[in-house]
């Protein structure tokens, strides 16, 4: 970036930044959001409230099979419908 074009655009900066933290904090959740490690804690935890009366088996059994679903997902990779989303 030259000079000019740096001057010129000096009162987006922030802007810029604040675009770039945001694409930081997406590729995160991204990151967690796909990571089976996360998933099987979170199944974990899931049985742990189960165990411990906290939900109920119809409440388990639909979280059991929202997050066994993601981690299937994550095995198996984006299916034609999820990449025509893209």
């Amino acid at each position: 970036m030259g000079l000019i074009t740096g001057l010129l655009t000096l009162p987006i900066a922030p802007v810029r930044g604040v675009v770039w933290v945001a694409e930081k904090l997406h590729d995160a959740a991204e990151r967690e959001l796909h990571d089976p490690a996360v998933l099987r804690a979170q199944l974990a935890v899931l049985n742990q409230e189960l165990e411990a009366g906290d939900i109920t088996p119809d409440e388990f059994e639909r979280e059991e099979e929202r997050l066994l679903d993601r981690l299937h997902a994550v095995r198996v990779g984006p299916t034609h419908h999820d990449r025509e989303r893209r």
